[in-house]
Formats: C-alpha cells, sequence, structure tokens
C-alpha cells in the first residue's frame, strides 16, 4: 500500500510539472482508501472555548489526539451511486489533507450538509471549509486542529466567506457599512487587508448567499495563482483575494501548499473532489482584480 502511495503522489507531481504547454486533465483527489490524504485530530472542544490550551477536570494540559488517528470513525468514505463520498462526523475538531501541497490550480468540489451536530456550535450554522496554502504543522490556529493557511469557508447561507488562519493576511476588495455588520466583499469597495496584526480583523463574508436550496449538492471552485484567488459557489464569484501572504517576523508570501478539509462540529459530505493545474489567472476573472 505504501509503495502505491508513493507512486500515485509522484504521478500528481509529474502531472503537476508537465502541465505548461498543454491543456491539463483533472485530478481526482477522492478514493474509497483516502489514499491522497492524511488526517489531524486535535480536541473535541467544550463550550466557552476561548482559545486556551485544553485541560481535563483536574486542571492537567491536554494533548491533541495527533496525526493519522481516526478517534471515532470522524472521517469515513462511503458509497453514493457507485461513487466514493467523504464523510466528516464534525464530532472533532481536525481535518483531513492532502499529502502533496499545490500551487496554481483550479480546485472544486461538492459539498452537501449532514444531520448532525456537536458541542460547541449546537445553536450556531453548520460549519466546515476548504483550507488551502496550509503550510506547517496542525494546531497553530485558534481552535489548535489546523495549519497556516487561507480558508474558502463553507457555512449554512454564506458559502465562500472569507478567514484567516494563524498568521495569514490576504488583501479583498470589500465594504462595511455600519460597525455591527461585517465585511463584506463587493467588486466596488475598498481594497481592505484583512488578517494578522490588521484593524479589520481575521473575517470577510461573501459578496452574496448562492447556496442552493433543500440542501442540494452545492459544486464549489477555488481558483488560485500566485498571490490572487477565487472562491466560487455553484458558478458564481463571492469572493476575490490578492496578496497571500503571512507574517513570521516580516511579510512572506503564501501562494502554495496542502490543501485541508475542516471537521468543524457539523456533520458534512463532500464528493467529486478534483484539481488541475493551471498556468494563469483565467481572463473571464481579470476584471476581480
Amino acid at each position: 500500500m505504501k509503495k502505491l502511495i508513493i507512486i500515485s503522489s509522484v504521478i500528481i507531481l509529474i502531472i503537476f510539472i508537465g502541465a505548461s504547454g498543454r491543456k491539463a486533465q483533472w485530478i481526482t483527489l477522492l478514493d474509497k482508501n483516502l489514499s491522497k490524504w492524511d488526517i489531524y485530530l486535535s480536541f473535541p472542544h467544550k463550550d466557552g472555548y476561548k482559545g486556551e490550551a485544553p485541560v481535563n477536570d483536574s486542571g492537567d494540559l491536554l494533548k491533541p489526539i495527533g496525526y493519522n488517528k481516526n478517534i471515532n470513525n470522524v472521517f469515513s468514505v462511503i458509497e453514493e451511486n457507485g461513487e466514493p463520498v467523504l464523510r466528516i462526523s464534525g464530532e472533532i475538531y481536525g481535518c483531513v489533507y492532502t499529502k502533496e501541497s499545490f500551487e496554481n490550480y483550479h480546485f472544486k468540489l461538492k459539498v452537501k450538509w449532514g444531520t448532525k451536530k456537536w458541542i460547541p456550535r449546537l445553536n450556531e450554522a453548520k460549519d466546515s471549509g476548504i483550507l488551502y496554502h496550509s503550510q506547517g504543522e496542525c494546531g497553530v490556529d485558534y481552535w489548535r486542529s489546523w495549519m497556516l493557511s487561507q480558508e474558502f469557508q463553507i457555512i449554512e447561507e454564506s458559502m465562500g466567506d472569507y478567514w484567516c488562519i494563524a498568521n495569514s493576511k490576504i488583501n479583498i476588495k470589500a465594504i462595511k457599512e455600519t460597525d455591527n455588520q461585517p465585511y463584506t466583499f463587493t467588486q466596488k469597495g475598498i481594497l481592505t487587508s484583512f488578517g494578522s496584526g490588521t484593524s479589520a480583523g481575521n473575517y470577510c463574508k461573501a459578496g452574496s448567499n448562492n447556496e442552493l436550496p433543500d440542501n442540494k449538492w452545492n459544486e464549489l471552485e477555488l481558483i488560485t495563482y500566485g498571490d490572487k484567488s477565487l472562491h466560487i459557489v455553484n458558478g458564481k464569484v463571492v469572493m476575490a483575494l490578492s496578496n497571500s501572504s503571512y507574517v513570521d517576523g516580516i511579510l512572506k508570501p503564501l501562494t502554495k501548499g496542502r490543501i485541508q478539509l475542516q471537521s468543524e462540529a457539523a456533520e458534512v459530505y463532500f464528493k467529486d473532489i478534483q484539481i488541475k493545474p493551471i498556468n494563469n489567472l483565467p481572463s473571464e476573472y481579470a476584471g476581480y482584480f
């Protein structure tokens, strides 16, 4: 099995390297064995969590569950119409993340919600996310669950929101009509810096709610080239981002890395997970920057 995984990883790398000068093909990233992904689980977070290191009833620090320990079968692959579907129960915070790192690509998947929610989000919208340009170790963020990255948020009624993860930063054209409202993406907005050390904060709301009704499968697309990226929900651009970077003493570019799919207290299903390399930002999206 280990030999097959290595061969598969080499094939993906060759396809990405050899994509220039010819039309790239879609690469399927999901199979019944999750062979292209690794797992990280942190903690089953409790109500009232404020970022502090979790402790047990005696006040002793808890260790995270860690890598490739699929406790309670949080991540599983089921079959639907003969095709693999990734189920993430959401019971414990964490992620699956690609074994390979990617740069300059078009990524897409389909997503729909399950029925279960867990503490500490029992009374909040179901939530997950695509974390891209992921680098370093898991557990460096507020929830102690994910890698440094940029987030394409998947949340009920606002798919495509942006969150910075750990010390990442990014620029978005956005407006904030009142102090009580979040910044929202709009092409007519002011280019605003979000993330570590900014006055705007870590979050920007998607430009529109393009989630399909009745919990149908939603198609999400992430296009990223250089320091720019686009969040696309069911064919509509809901977020355009530029100057992807992170703070490590100085500002450094954040333009490549692994892809994480979050487990975040809600049951969620993913299928048709695919990626292909690109040689430029598609011309139809140039006007967003």
